[in-house]
């Protein structure tokens, strides 16, 4: 292993200004898919949105990171924390990787690195992930992953003109460890 941050195929880096183009990218084509559509973004307000990430404390629980290709240096996705609870010890993660980069395992390891650190380092205890039933791609991943399905709210979003199913999956750190003892980075 190179770096904590880097698997075989990608490694997770901070945020900087100029990965904006990319983030514009990976909404409008999440757009594209019908997964939660939200009102168009300018440009200037990607570009807000990749400074303010930028300089996010480095401590913090909530955060976000750029997937990049150890093979071309390309950005090909983000991975980060979005709601964390310290106390209880449990945080809720979110994954997107660019459409011409998909099913090439890149969501996955970025996903071990992630957790590895969440429950290595800042000691969590619990992670959990919210997916549309239809989702079946990232269902698969996340029960590859250790994930079990804990539950699963019906017609509880709103999506391309009817309501879906949210399934919400969990794992435990120790889950985690079993499931990937050193994950051969």
């Amino acid at each position: 292993m190179t770096s904590f941050w880097t698997g075989k195929r990608i490694r997770l880096r901070g945020i900087e200004p100029d990965d904006w183009t990319a983030l514009m990218r990976f909404a409008e084509e999440e757009a594209g898919t019908g997964d939660l559509p939200r009102l168009p973004r300018s440009a200037e307000q990607h570009r807000a949105r990749a400074k303010e990430l930028s300089v996010t404390a480095l401590d913090a629980d909530c955060f976000q990171l750029a997937v990049e290709s150890v093979e071309t240096g390309e950005m090909v996705g983000a991975v980060g924390s979005f709601q964390a609870d310290q106390r209880a010890g449990w945080f809720e993660y979110g994954v997107v990787i660019g459409a011409g980069h998909r099913r090439s395992g890149y969501a996955a390891e970025a996903v071990r690195l992630l957790l590895r650190h969440m429950f290595d380092e800042r000691r969590f205890h619990r992670c959990q992930a919210r997916i549309l039933a239809y989702n079946t791609a990232s269902l698969a991943m996340h029960r590859r992953l250790g994930f079990v399905e804990e539950g699963r709210l019906r017609d509880h979003v709103y999506v391309g003109g009817r309501h879906q199913d949210l399934v919400l999956m969990g794992i435990l750190a120790e889950e985690f460890a079993l499931a990937h003892p050193s994950d051969g980075f």
